[in-house]
């Protein structure tokens, strides 16, 4: 049994995470299944990124302490996660207790080792609104594109780390001021000191992504420069080193070491050790995250750790997607495109349908666009047509032919044995594709398997053989049986719920997700087990004129009334 820590970036409380903020989070709820399901040991952490300047701005406008603020939007994402069936092993956030004073202890042990140092910087600073300007506040024209809306952390059009210095033509982000600039102190982790263990690293690491390593080794090749860890902002956690009086640690420092920090929560409430899992050398770490976010997991987080002594491990798999779109636009809070994951479950309220989705168009490769005629196209055509008619058919079948009584099988003939050679290959290149961290590819396998087994009905017209041969109708649905059960147990990392009702439909008694699946096809359903005698469909078909109305008429309804269910920052 192998060790497995599954991390999923950690979204801003600022905001309702919307379609594509959730696909990290639930692709990590599906790789804790979908390893739990081998025998794997595993834990999976992500959680809410609570500090930084936008909620400080947040609350000074509101005239109320900062975590009022980041309790109520804490609380009301964790009820989506319920609702959306993400069952983490902790969803923390970066008020914990055992967060803060880890992020302290490990700065200190930065600064011990050497590679953290005080140093003048010089910074933009608003006159108008009489604060130094963090990273986010000030935008300008990116030095490597020429991107004109560039923020001083990070170009999001070409993803280069910046500092607000590198900005063209820099102004405020509040009030659209250009800044000036003051002197202060702050407190710089020196990169440059991890470079050559950083970059033997990325060379040797087999399994990393290509695209993420030449993006790394990029980085890398140019020459590291000293980032700075401290931040003039009052939200956040208190830099612990001395002088530093009015510091706080930089959000995306904080940030990435809360994998380790709830982690560390998560083990120790359960009676486990820490270093058990992230300073065993065979302990696999996998992060899911954007494509923006490659740089602080494939260089910082691997620097911070290599930095620290400690003997951490350093990241097996960095799993980055591209940018989902909504219908053929980026998703934009304050331009109200796209559709956030309260909304979503006002509209559908089943999250399998939303989990199968996004999934199915995770944007593995390229930008990929979420549209709601797609949306109902797989609804119809894949979760009904194919997997929900195939098991409709077979288990009805069952019922009404077999007294709900699974047939004993008779010799299998030259279709049985391809049928069954067929779904098996299907089966281990799902297992493939799920290893190799593309369940877009894996899910593609599960509906060729559903294909399959209509197919077979099809080829068998077991309606005619119960007429003709009745034990060869029962070696049909014997054999169909066992696909079914097949698809049960591989839809449950993507539809746990569906996954969990056909489980009951097919008579088992145990739950569906302690089940322990081999890497090969297996028979699952025996000769006399008796089937429920309540069978009904998996999934529902929607209305032709879905897509149409949705846009016109449900949304708008749905946003209207969302409004009062969100705590009130999070309203828009």
């Amino acid at each position: 049994m192998g060790k497995w820590v599954i991390a999923a970036a950690w979204p801003y409380i600022n905001s309702v995470p919307h379609l594509g903020t959730i696909i990290h989070l639930l692709t990590a709820d599906v790789y804790t299944r979908f390893l739990r399901q081998l025998g794997e040991d595993v834990i999976s952490v992500s959680g809410s990124d609570e500090h930084g300047t936008p909620i400080e701005l947040e609350a000074r406008k509101r005239s109320v302490d900062p975590k009022i603020i980041t309790d109520q939007a804490h609380e009301y994402v964790v009820k989506l996660l319920e609702r959306w069936n993400i069952r983490l092993s902790n969803y923390s956030r970066t008020e914990s207790e055992i967060h803060k004073k880890f992020v302290q202890d490990f700065m200190r042990k930065l600064e011990e080792r050497g590679f953290v140092y005080p140093k003048e910087q010089t910074l933009p600073y608003c006159e108008y609104d009489k604060i130094f300007l963090p990273d986010r506040y000030v935008i300008g024209t990116c030095p490597y594109c020429g991107y004109p809306e560039a923020r001083g952390d990070q170009c999001e059009n070409c993803g280069a780390l910046l500092d607000p210095t590198d900005l063209i033509n820099p102004r405020c982000a509040l009030c659209g001021r250009r800044p000036v600039y003051k002197t202060t102190i702050h407190w710089f982790f020196d990169l440059r000191k991890t470079e050559d263990l950083l970059r033997d690293w990325l060379q040797n690491h087999s399994l990393l992504d290509e695209k993420i390593k030449r993006y790394a080794l990029s980085w890398v090749k140019e020459g590291l420069r000293p980032r700075a860890v401290t931040r003039d902002v009052q939200w956040g956690i208190k830099a612990p080193f001395k002088d530093a009086e009015g510091k706080t640690i930089y959000v995306w420092f904080d940030a990435l070491l809360g994998y380790l920090s709830a982690s560390k929560e998560y083990l120790e409430s359960n009676g486990r050790s820490f270093e058990e899992f992230w300073k065993d050398p065979e302990t696999k770490t996998v992060y899911f995250m954007g494509k923006d976010n490659i740089p602080f997991h494939a260089v910082i987080l691997p620097a911070m750790l290599i930095a620290s002594g400690e003997g951490y491990i350093l990241p097996y798999q960095i799993v980055s997607t591209e940018y989902l779109l909504y219908e053929g636009q980026k998703f934009s809070k304050s331009r109200r495109v796209g559709l956030w994951i309260d909304e979503a479950l006002e509209i559908i309220k089943d999250p399998d349908y939303w989990r199968f989705v996004l999934i199915r168009i995770r944007p593995e490769e390229r930008d990929t666009n979420f549209s709601w005629r797609e949306f109902q196209r797989i609804v119809n055509a894949e979760l009904n047509d194919n997997i929900g008619n195939f098991v409709y058919r077979v288990l009805s079948f069952t019922r009404r032919f077999f007294d709900s009584t699974v047939p004993k099988p008779g010799e299998f003939d030259d279709i049985d044995v391809s049928t069954w050679r067929e779904a098996g290959e299907y089966y281990e290149e799902y297992i493939r594709y799920m290893l190799d961290f593309k369940p877009k590819q894996a899910v593609e396998k599960i509906l060729y398997i559903g294909r399959v087994g209509n197919q077979y009905l099809n080829k068998r017209a077991p309606w005619n053989e119960i007429k003709i041969d009745p034990s060869r109708a029962g070696t049909t649905i014997y054999l169909a049986l066992n696909l079914v059960s097949i698809l049960a147990l591989l839809m449950y990392p993507f539809t746990p719920g569906a996954s969990e009702r056909l489980w009951r439909m097919l008579g088992f008694k145990t739950d569906v997700k302690e089940i322990v699946i081999p890497r090969k096809i297996f028979y699952s359903i025996e000769p006399g087990m008796k089937i429920s005698s309540e069978i009904e469909p998996l999934f529902e078909k929607l209305p032709d004129d879905f897509s149409e109305k949705v846009v016109q008429e449900i949304l708008p309804r749905v946003r209207e009334k969302i409004q009062d269910q969100r705590p009130d920052h999070l309203r828009f």
